[in-house]
């Protein structure tokens, strides 16, 4: 027997965790993060977790997969995979109704379209054996295993090297697999004309710098954590650390990032509709209705 897993997805600033959190407060239910970067401890504001709204009407909204390793650990999709796995059983063990929510395409993706991911350790051995090879030599490599639809294994060396190890390892053990149990899906998505997004992200950004993202970033840098490091993990965080170590204004600091994010928005959409390309079947949801409205619409659908 299957249970019902209620996704909502969108864009950056799009209002997801808050709707999120109501149709949990409705229903009974608990939101499981699909965020790349909100796993990590510290990165608060940076990553958008907007943890006051998990308060509503004097309720916690009990929520997981945020704040759950160190910036200094890796987190990839197979460990998604499992830790949303273990998330998923545990509430629908105490009759709870799952909410998936979050932008990072590759997760929800990932659970909704059921992907079977190896569980690969580390091979030192392989790791030394790419070395030699170039960036672009190792892209073309992985390239020749999978379609590169997402930019997320080749981001970094670190992040192709690991993909690659994933995928050597996957040929070579083929019942080494990770699968999800059965679940019945209905996603939801936030949408909103483009300009509104982009007003919504320039307003939400100056709200994020205004209420100490520079602060944040600073303490992560006293607390550790290489800059290097930092900036891996992109937008807020690279821009932000590069305006730090003096390598850009506050300017050009703010300029640059409303780029980048306003570009990440849009690769976001590019992913959900290719999930609806390959039959995920996702009904939008007017971003300017009224909350309530948007809660009722997600209640009330019928697919």
């Amino acid at each position: 027997m299957s249970s019902l897993l209620i996704t909502i997805l969108g864009p950056t600033a799009t209002g997801k965790t808050a709707l999120a959190a109501e149709v949990a407060y409705r229903c009974g239910g608990e939101v499981v993060s699909a965020d790349s970067r909100q796993v990590f401890r510290g990165m608060d504001l940076g990553t958008g977790k907007d943890l006051a709204d998990y308060a509503i009407h004097g309720t916690h909204i009990p929520y997981h997969l945020i704040d759950i390793c160190s910036p200094l650990e890796e987190y990839n999709a197979y460990r998604f995979m499992g830790d949303f796995r273990a998330a998923f059983a545990d509430i629908t063990a105490r009759g709870r109704q799952p909410i998936l929510c979050g932008g990072t395409g590759l997760y929800l993706d990932a659970v909704i379209r059921g992907y079977h991911l190896p569980d690969a350790p580390v091979d030192p051995a392989y790791r030394a054996s790419l070395e030699p090879y170039s960036d672009e030599e190792l892209t073309a490599r992985l390239a020749s295993y999978i379609s590169l639809h997402n930019h997320t294994d080749t981001e970094t060396r670190d992040r192709l090297v690991r993909a690659l190890e994933i995928q050597e390892f996957a040929r070579s053990h083929p019942d080494a697999y990770l699968q999800l149990p059965p679940m019945e899906h209905r996603v939801f998505g936030i949408s909103f004309p483009r300009q509104v997004i982009i007003d919504r992200i320039e307003a939400r950004l100056r709200q994020r710098l205004a209420e100490g993202m520079t602060a944040e970033v600073q303490r992560l840098l006293d607390d550790g954590i290489p800059p290097e490091r930092l900036m891996r993990f992109g937008l807020e965080y690279r821009h932000v650390t590069r305006h730090l170590l003096g390598l850009c204004t506050q300017e050009e600091l703010f300029r640059d990032l409303f780029t980048d994010i306003r570009r990440f928005a849009k690769r976001q959409m590019t992913w959900f509709r290719r999930m609806e390309r390959n039959g995920v079947p996702i009904r939008w949801i007017d971003g300017s209705l009224p909350l309530e409205a948007k809660v009722e619409a997600v209640i009330n659908a019928s697919f």
